[in-house]
């Protein structure tokens, strides 16, 4: 279905942004010091990342 490829696709391209935002903000934290604000938007985008994962598996 072409849904779901889509939709695959979508989660993948979602985690691969998240993986790398983490790396981003590690680096960030490492080289400038702790910054609440940026953790909290990493959470966020996992946490939405998350929900895309779900819903694809359940599709």
């Amino acid at each position: 279905m072409p849904g779901s490829t889509n939709g695959s696709n979508a989660t993948k391209t979602m985690g691969g942004i998240t993986v790398g935002g983490l790396v981003l903000v590690t680096a960030y934290t490492v080289a400038l010091g702790s910054n609440g604000w940026l953790w909290f938007g990493w959470v966020v985008l996992g946490l939405i990342t998350l929900g895309m994962v779900v819903t694809t598996k359940s599709t």
